[in-house]
């Protein structure tokens, strides 16, 4: 037995046109889900009992007295998305709404309106009418809107005003009691602060009188410590001018000290200007300038010369006496500034110890003054700031709550709302039922497309039948119908291997899949083309190929196997010349033992020597044996699988007992195809019926084989030797 195997295709995307398919499928689920859905829609919108809405509008601020006080500031804010918050939520707080239900007498009007005994409760009550009001701010404004929502638009109206109202008198009712207990608060803390100054007085009392301290004014400590301050740095800069000029006559001493008489001679004047050394040092560079110039003209012995070297050591030597003189004053004044140096670090160092001294002992003094001047200016701030909240708290002040626009009955209803209402029907109904329709689909395992089938079975698809067909031996040769048994007839014969297979079975998994229809119409379209075709009804359990060709059951298969009747006697003859039936005969109680019977088979080979082509008809394989056993028994077996009806594991599993039973399961055939819904199966419908369906049958139906040949790989000779009848004797 040859099998057909096909290759895993890979899955293809769905294209806009499979949606498409699906819908037109689908259409009535959508139209059903679709019409229940927006029936039930509008019919429970017009059901719902009418509701009415009012709304109140109130701008509010947050509490700033209208005039500043002393020494307050009005704050500055603009719009605080946060605060508003809050206050939306303090508006639907028990304690606005509450006075609101009492006002109202809601308890008892909602006890009636529900039929209630007694009245309702205020916890009641507040659920019900929380669920009714609806609280928003007016978007980047410090607007807030109020809406309240009932069957009675007079009683919204009434609500919504009171809430405002309410919120109101709250509001205001909460800054006085606020300001009264801030009020009574600060002068707590005044009394307080003045029982700290009074403990403070006298301890700073206490302490001066203990210690014998001078207080200066109320900054005592600052001028005391001034004054001590300013005796050391008075101290400092005269010691540190001291050491200055100390430095500079030492270093000026012992510079000239180190130097030689010459050098001493020339800096000395410099260093330390002195008139009579200046005279004494002209005098004696003037003599020795005489000595020198009389030396050259008169010689050494001359008494000119003699007398100015005897002046030149006279000035020698009283220039030598007052350098040492000089010199000698240079140190006193050295020495001195060194004793000026020492007192003035000793007296600076005195006058640290004596501040350090007075400040050990004058501290704590000051330091509880300081406290004490502290405790005043708290107990001053706490006096100013009482007297600037009794002064705001007189102040004019305007509501920060008002009703900028107040609610008034409406007068259409807002709930429901019946054309928004319908036209969600609508949507949802199409939405539903469309998902419903993908979901139907989605869940829908049936047969749906060629691929589908060749994938499950692997096995091909010979042949596609549309919906609605009839017997083709009725709608005649040129019957849009018959062109696509002639399809399937042209890929019968070329998948068959061998020509002598020229018997064959059409089988199908479950009942009324259009396996007697398909196998009486496969051969009508061989005996048109000219083959002697035999049709055998061996479906004993529900026959109906006589119906088709309109004679009688009353003797045929079963007569014969029986052996009642001859087979000349139970073949019968139609309108086609080439085209002769057996029908089923008499019905016997147990069908299996006469198919499986050794006449069956001599039968079956006999047909076979007879005819070209041989069709027995059979019941459903599932769960029916007598299928099984004529397709162990025929050459070629077409399995029949309606489109859209059973699931894909169903057929898999008729397929599987043909194979088991040694069946040559030659190809599928897909029957019932809606071609108008179908753009899948277009084209094995509209093509051949445009194109094919003409007073020329048989031209078309070799241009058929031809270009089936070509595509299988045979030759047009080949085509042509199989489309030729072959006439055998009847007998």
């Amino acid at each position: 037995m040859d099998s057909f195997s096909t290759s895993d295709t890979p899955e293809a995307k769905l294209h806009f046109l499979d949606y498409w398919r699906i819908i037109r499928i689908r259409k009535t689920v959508i139209l059903t889900v679709f019409f229940l859905v927006v029936l039930t829609t509008t019919g429970v919108t017009f059901y719902l009992p009418e509701w009415y809405s009012s709304d109140v509008r109130i701008l509010v601020d947050k509490d700033t007295p209208d005039v500043e006080g002393i020494g307050t500031r009005q704050p500055t804010g603009g719009y605080d998305p946060f605060w508003l918050q809050t206050e939306l939520e303090r508006i639907k707080s028990k304690s606005v709404l509450y006075p609101v239900i009492n006002d109202q007498k809601l308890e008892k009007k909602w006890a009636v309106k529900m039929g209630r005994p007694a009245d309702l409760t205020d916890l009641q009550v507040y659920e019900i009418l929380k669920k009714q009001i609806d609280v928003k701010v007016t978007k980047n404004t410090s607007l807030i809107e109020i809406w309240v929502y009932s069957r009675d638009k007079q009683e919204a109206t009434d609500i919504a005003n009171e809430i405002a109202l309410q919120y109101k008198m709250i509001r205001e009712q909460n800054r006085s009691d606020y300001k009264k207990r801030g009020i009574e608060q600060l002068n707590k803390d005044l009394e307080l602060a003045k029982q700290e100054v009074l403990v403070a007085q006298t301890n700073v009392d206490t302490m001066r009188e203990t210690n014998k301290i001078v207080d200066l004014g109320p900054d005592g400590l600052a001028q005391v410590s001034t004054i001590g301050a300013e005796t050391i740095r008075r101290l400092e800069e005269q010691r540190i001018t001291i050491q200055m000029e100390r430095a500079k006559w030492e270093t000026l001493y012992e510079r000239l000290t180190n130097m030689t008489p010459v050098e001493l001679e020339k800096a000395l004047p410099t260093a330390i200007p002195d008139q009579e050394l200046t005279s004494l040092l002209e005098s004696f560079h003037s003599i020795k300038q005489r000595e020198v110039m009389l030396n050259s003209q008169l010689g050494e012995k001359h008494d000119s010369v003699i007398q100015a070297k005897a002046v030149k050591a006279e000035i020698q030597s009283q220039l030598d006496a007052k350098i040492q003189g000089v010199l000698a004053g240079l140190l006193v004044q050295v020495q001195h500034a060194r004793s000026q140096y020492e007192t003035l670090t000793n007296e600076f160092d005195r006058a640290k110890q004596s501040d350090i001294d007075l400040g050990a002992k004058t501290r704590p003094y000051y330091e509880a003054k300081q406290n004490l001047e502290l405790l005043k200016q708290v107990k001053n701030a706490l006096m100013l700031r009482i007297k600037a909240e009794e002064v705001e708290k007189e102040l004019p002040t305007g509501s920060k709550v008002q009703v900028v626009d107040p609610a008034e009955p409406g007068e259409e209803p807002v709930r429901p709302n019946k054309p928004l209402n319908i036209v969600l029907g609508v949507i949802v109904g199409l939405v539903v039922g469309i998902g419903l329709a993908f979901f139907i689909e989605y869940l829908d395992t049936s047969v749906k497309t060629i691929d589908d089938v060749e994938k499950a079975l692997q096995a091909p698809v010979l042949g596609v039948i549309p919906q609605n067909v009839g017997t083709i031996l009725d709608e005649g040769p040129e019957s849009p119908h018959a062109e696509a048994y002639r399809v399937l007839r042209t890929n019968l014969l070329f998948s068959r291997k061998d020509e002598s297979l020229n018997s064959l079975t059409v089988v199908s998994g479950g009942a009324g899949e259009g396996k007697s229809t398909t196998l009486f119409n496969l051969a009508t379209v061989f005996a048109q083309n000219g083959h002697r075709v035999l049709v055998v009804d061996s479906d004993l359990r529900r026959p109906s190929i006589h119906k088709m060709v309109k004679v009688s059951n009353s003797i045929g298969l079963t007569n014969y196997l029986l052996k009642q009747n001859t087979l000349e006697e139970v073949i019968q003859t139609t309108k086609l010349p080439t085209l002769d039936v057996m029908a089923s005969g008499k019905l016997p109680s147990s069908s299996m033992g006469i198919l499986s019977s050794v006449q069956m088979k001599n039968l079956v080979a006999e047909l076979k020597r007879r005819y070209d082509f041989v069709f027995f008809d059979s019941p459903p394989i599932m769960g029916v044996s007598d299928a099984s056993i004529l397709a162990s028994e025929v050459d070629l077996v077409l399995q029949v699988i309606q489109y859209r009806r059973y699931p894909q594991p169903m057929t898999v599993r008729a397929k599987q007992m043909i194979q088991k039973v040694g069946g040559n399961l030659l190809g599928l055939v897909l029957n019932n195809i809606n071609m108008s819904q179908d753009e899948n199966y277009y084209y094995y419908s509209g093509y051949y019926y445009n194109y094919y369906s003409k007073p020329d049958q048989e031209e078309g139906s070799s241009r058929a084989a031809a270009a089936t040949a070509t595509a299988n790989g045979q030759s047009s000779s080949d085509t042509a030797k199989v489309s030729k009848p072959r006439i055998k004797s009847k007998f």
